[in-house]
């Protein structure tokens, strides 16, 4: 083989010296630095001249470290070296005349006054990041709200995990007949999972969580409206189907929701799981709101009948005004409340995927 030497290309900073050997799927690769401050380069590649073997020696122009880091690609090869004083030369090697296979590389120089810039961006953006960090403070309380936070999660994952399973049980057992008494059985534990559920419009009140204080509200406001006014105060509302809808779709919701948060308190990430926690709300969310929706339909005709809750009106108007009328606003609002949360999560799940997708890149 014929013996040949590689174009080179180089630029520098204040500490340190790159060099870009143009040698596509470099083999047998030897670089080495000598106590003379010289760099021995020997490899196999293809180069300008064909397949070959390339060599080249660069005496510096002053000391550099004995250390150097390269990388190999299918293009070429880099080569990092760093001096021995930040500060900038002149020329690259010893000898005035430069090297004919040594050229400057464009694609990375820059001039001096800009080396310094770009060092003093570097020096100014280390002391900003030492001063943020001495400013903020570990949280002594830290590892007990991760700790509250875990097991309120736990708690309220086990509760509709044991509605969940009941309900679907119940279903494969009895068929359409368990529809009837969804209230009977399962109505306790949902009480106690809603009545726990206040504590989530609390903690982002107390700064426990980063979640939206008003996205929070609309949600457990809207549930228990529907369980405690709904359900809970009409009997003739207890035995029918749409209570059987209501509590899956919720339930169904919240067996994955909060084993996500579960681990995020413990920095645990289970990618499926967090798939299923950003997309399962999609076709699952607008049934849960229609769902209600009936619900709450099905309950005029027996409020105005009862006239339960119903408000007195003054003596002029006589009468009373029945809680169906209050009722039928709630049905516009929620579906208000549908598009706020739906725009909530829909940012949260862009938020999230996007930030993943740069992390790749």
């Amino acid at each position: 083989m014929q013996l040949l030497t590689p174009h080179v290309y180089w630029a520098q900073r204040h500490g340190e010296i790159y060099l870009r050997v143009e040698l596509s799927d470099a083999k047998n690769l030897d670089i080495s630095l000598q106590e003379n401050n010289t760099l021995q380069f020997s490899a196999q590649g293809h180069g300008a001249k064909g397949e070959n073997e390339y060599r080249f020696s660069l005496e510096f122009l002053e000391p550099v470290k004995p250390e150097l880091c390269h990388k190999s690609t299918q293009r070429q090869v880099d080569i990092k070296i760093k001096k021995q004083q930040e500060r900038w030369w002149d020329r690259l090697t010893l000898q005035e005349k430069k090297p004919l296979f040594l050229a400057p590389d464009f694609d990375r120089w820059v001039d001096e006054s800009d080396a310094e810039m770009e060092l003093q961006a570097k020096e100014q953006e280390k002391i900003n990041r030492i001063n943020v960090e001495s400013r903020v403070r570990k949280d002594p309380y830290l590892g007990l709200k991760k700790g509250y936070l875990f097991m309120y999660n736990l708690v309220q994952f086990l509760g509709f995990s044991w509605i969940f399973v009941n309900l679907t049980v119940r279903l494969f057992i009895l068929g359409q007949d368990s529809f009837y008494d969804t209230f009977h059985t399962t109505a306790d534990m949902m009480y106690f999972c809603q009545m726990m559920a206040v504590l989530e419009v609390v903690n982002p009140l107390l700064g426990l969580v980063k979640t939206g204080f008003f996205p929070a509200m609309i949600q457990v406001a809207g549930r228990n409206v529907i369980l405690f006014v709904i359900f809970g105060s009409l009997e003739e509302m207890q035995n029918r189907p749409v209570v059987f809808f209501v509590f899956y779709l919720w339930s169904t919701i919240e067996v994955f929701r909060y084993p996500f948060y579960m681990l995020a308190c413990i920095g645990t990430e289970w990618k499926l799981l967090t798939w299923i926690r950003y997309s399962i709300w999609i076709p699952l969310y607008p049934l849960g709101v229609l769902a209600e929706a009936v619900a709450v339909i099905q309950s005029l005709p027996i409020f105005d009948e009862t006239r339960r809750f119903s408000f007195p009106l003054p003596a002029v108007l006589g009468g009373s005004l029945s809680f169906s009328c209050p009722l039928q606003l709630y049905l516009v609002l929620m579906f208000l409340g549908l598009f706020i949360n739906f725009r909530h999560l829909y940012k949260q799940r862009m938020r999230r995927y996007r930030t993943k997708k740069r992390k790749v890149q």
